[in-house]
């Protein structure tokens, strides 16, 4: 049996059943979902940062959806608080690097 041992996608099961494979699954508990959505953002950013495109991004993008419900909050909420702050802010748009202070 071939072990991956990840929080994966909701049609993954379905989809490897189709393709002959026997999914092994189990439903996780509340703090065990957490935990694997945490692991599972730090993998999809490793990934993007190796791959550097737009369904890597998305990727992430469903992570922390999930991860802002999973804690009780909307993603209305998320993108309130996105919005709060880069009024707040800004953005990274006009690219500023700092370098340090001189007081």
């Amino acid at each position: 049996m071939k072990t991956y041992n990840k929080l994966v996608r909701d049609k993954i099961p379905e989809i490897m059943l189709k393709s002959g494979a026997k999914p092994v699954t189990k439903i996780l508990n509340q703090d065990e979902y957490t935990l694997c959505l945490e692991k599972k953002l730090d993998e999809e950013v490793l990934e993007y940062h190796q791959g550097k495109n737009l369904e890597e991004l998305a990727d992430i993008l469903e992570v922390v959806y999930a991860i802002c419900e999973a804690k009780g909050h909307t993603t209305d909420d998320l993108l309130s608080v996105y919005q709060k702050k880069h009024q707040e802010r800004g953005g990274f748009k006009d690219k500023i690097f700092l370098i340090g202070d001189n007081q």
